[in-house]
């Protein structure tokens, strides 16, 4: 079975959509208890559930966003990598530099939900 362009980033935008929707799901859904241990120096506004819940989900938003544009990028950018291969095989370090950058896309997304969790 032969997989074209389109259909690779029809998959890759699924896993990543469904990947997303998860834990969008999972942290919002959370209750008010089991997202803060309550910890010694936070300050009262930090720790309202309701703000909390906002933290969950905008982090959650900025992991998945992120996530979607990485398997875009590594499609279109894979696909487009494939055919410069077919025709230069000397061109792979090149290729999969271009790869990785379109990758860090969704490295990128974590570090902000990392930040955005490290202020809730």
């Amino acid at each position: 079975m032969k997989v074209g362009p389109m259909t690779a980033t029809t998959i890759l935008l699924l896993v990543a959509a469904s990947t997303a929707g998860a834990a969008l799901l999972l942290l919002s859904s959370m209750p008010a208890s089991a997202q803060a241990p309550g910890a010694a120096g936070v300050a009262a506004v930090a720790s309202h559930p309701e703000v909390l819940r906002w933290a969950f989900i905008s982090a959650a938003a900025a992991a998945g966003l992120s996530t979607l544009a990485a398997g875009y990028a590594v499609a279109v950018v894979g696909s487009a990598a494939v055919g410069a291969l077919a025709e230069k095989p000397d061109l792979l370090g090149r290729v999969l530099i271009l790869v990785g950058l379109a990758e860090g896309i969704a490295i990128y997304g974590l570090i902000v939900a990392i930040l955005i969790l490290n202020r809730a």
